[in-house]
């Protein structure tokens, strides 16, 4: 059963937040801002964040340059995880990742799909690893970024998260770098 460890000191993680979307602003990004309050609240920081419009050219060069930012441990993003033609975040992070972490995907989806049913299957959610940094992407809804947030990150960003969590695996992301050499 999972659990914390409280003998464990509590690592915080340098989270960047991206909000895909061709409707919202800084001002109405309700989803943006309920995650970057989350972030805070469980004790990471929030290292930088965006607002950019469904456009996979823009979104792939942010996100390389966020996962090249040494700064930046994990990259968050909500919206165009659908599947209308504008959403194409999915498509962005294709270009970007170097493994998917497929458990992300399969248990959002899972834990979404007691709450909205079959509408589910309409989420791309995903999640991987490039350059030594996570990166997911959630849907845009609010209620969305609060199951992936709320029933996963926040966990699996917490290094006292037993029996496993991904804060632990960081220093190994780039083991394949060391090997190669």
């Amino acid at each position: 059963m999972a659990r914390l460890d409280e003998s464990r000191p509590f690592i915080a993680v340098n989270i960047a937040v991206l909000t895909v979307s061709d409707t919202r602003t800084a001002a109405n990004d309700t989803s943006g801002d309920t995650l970057a309050e989350r972030i805070t609240k469980a004790g990471h920081r929030v290292a930088a964040r965006e607002l950019l419009r469904d456009d996979v050219g823009p979104i792939e060069a942010l996100l390389r340059r966020w996962i090249a930012d040494p700064e930046i441990d994990v990259v968050i993003t909500t919206g165009g995880t659908g599947i209308t033609g504008r959403d194409i975040t999915p498509e962005a992070f294709d270009r970007v990742l170097e493994k998917r972490i497929e458990g992300f995907g399969e248990l959002f989806r899972m834990l979404s799909y007691q709450k909205i049913g079959t509408s589910t299957m309409q989420s791309r959610a995903l999640g991987g690893v490039a350059g030594g940094t996570y990166l997911f992407a959630l849907p845009g809804s609010t209620g969305a970024v609060k199951d992936g947030w709320d029933d996963i990150l926040v966990s699996q960003l917490d290094n006292r998260h037993r029996p496993c969590n991904l804060v632990e695996l960081m220093p190994r992301l780039q083991e394949h770098l060391s090997a190669a050499e």
